[in-house]
Parts: structure tokens; C-alpha cells; sequence
């Protein structure tokens, strides 16, 4: 089993270099949906990432047809939007022995609308007030896996760590 977030048609450097970040954290495969907002040698998506990045299992599509082929199971596909009725703490991820998959729609419009009225039934949304738009993509995605590895009990990632005192100082 494998958690995937799959980033639809991203734009800014930053988001995706913090969204490979916690995927390296997380041991969650990145996907990126083409085309891209950058080139995937812009310094400000290298330095959001840091030096991370070679930890990342990136997959790069060149477009969503193209993704669409590469999920088993739809069953497991998740379309992270604000226009759903589906809360993200509501889906159930606790089967281990499937990939589940995070789509999350480019940060100035979202997914396509057709795509969304065909997927309705994978819709997932955090609740928020009406203050603000959407939250922003790199929160979205961590917020969306770290409930999925909840659910999963952590699977694979150290639950605690003992520092080293001599290192802090």
C-alpha cells in the first residue's frame, strides 16, 4: 500500500517544493499533472523542498488521462474540494493493502468542473468559514495525508524520537 497526493496542473514553486517535503516526510508518492506553473529546476521549488527532494518518488503525467490510467482501484481516488458534503475526517483510508489517491486541483482554480461533476462521489472537503477561498495547497495536502496515516496508525514512520541532548545545545 502507498499514499499518493497527485497535484493537478500546479503553479507556484513553493507549494510543490512543501508539498514534496512532507512526502518525503511520509514516505507518500508525489504525483504532478501537467502542464506545470514552473520548471522543475526553479530555484524557489528547490528551496522550499531543501535538500529532500531525493527522497521523493515524483511521477510526472502529461495530463489527467494520462494519471487517470495509472489508478488501480477509483474506489481509492479522492478529490480534495471545497465543494463537497464529504468531510476529508469522514472517508474511511484504514485499508492498508490498497493505494490511495489525493488529487488536489491547481491553486487558482481548483479541478476542472466537468472532471468534478463526474467524480462527485470522490469529493472531500475540510470544513472552514466563508473568511477565506481555500486554504492553501501545501496545508490541504498535509492536513488530507496526516489523516490518512492517522487512520492507518502511522504505518511506517517513527511515532516517537529520542533526541539526542548533546545535539541541542
Amino acid at each position: 500500500m502507498t499514499n499518493h497526493i497527485v497535484l493537478f496542473e500546479p503553479l507556484m514553486p513553493a507549494n510543490t517544493g512543501n508539498i514534496a517535503r512532507t512526502c518525503a516526510a511520509t514516505d507518500t508518492k508525489l504525483h504532478l499533472i501537467r502542464p506545470l506553473g514552473f520548471s522543475l529546476d526553479d530555484k524557489h521549488m528547490k528551496r522550499a523542498g531543501l535538500d529532500y527532494w531525493e527522497n521523493v518518488d515524483l511521477t510526472i503525467h502529461d495530463d489527467m488521462d494520462a494519471f487517470m490510467k495509472t489508478v488501480e482501484d477509483q474506489k481509492y481516488l479522492y478529490l480534495v474540494s471545497k465543494f463537497s458534503d464529504t468531510v476529508y475526517t469522514d472517508a474511511d483510508y484504514t485499508d492498508t493493502d490498497v493505494n490511495h489517491y489525493f488529487l488536489l486541483g491547481k491553486e487558482t482554480t481548483g479541478l476542472p468542473e466537468k472532471f468534478m461533476r463526474d467524480h462527485a462521489d470522490k469529493c472531500i472537503r475540510m470544513p472552514m468559514t466563508d473568511k477565506v477561498r481555500a486554504l492553501n495547497l501545501s496545508n490541504s495536502a498535509a492536513i488530507v495525508i496526516y489523516e490518512a496515516l492517522r487512520q492507518q496508525a502511522f504505518q511506517g514512520l517513527e511515532l516517537t524520537h529520542i533526541y539526542d541532548t548533546d545535539k541541542l545545545h
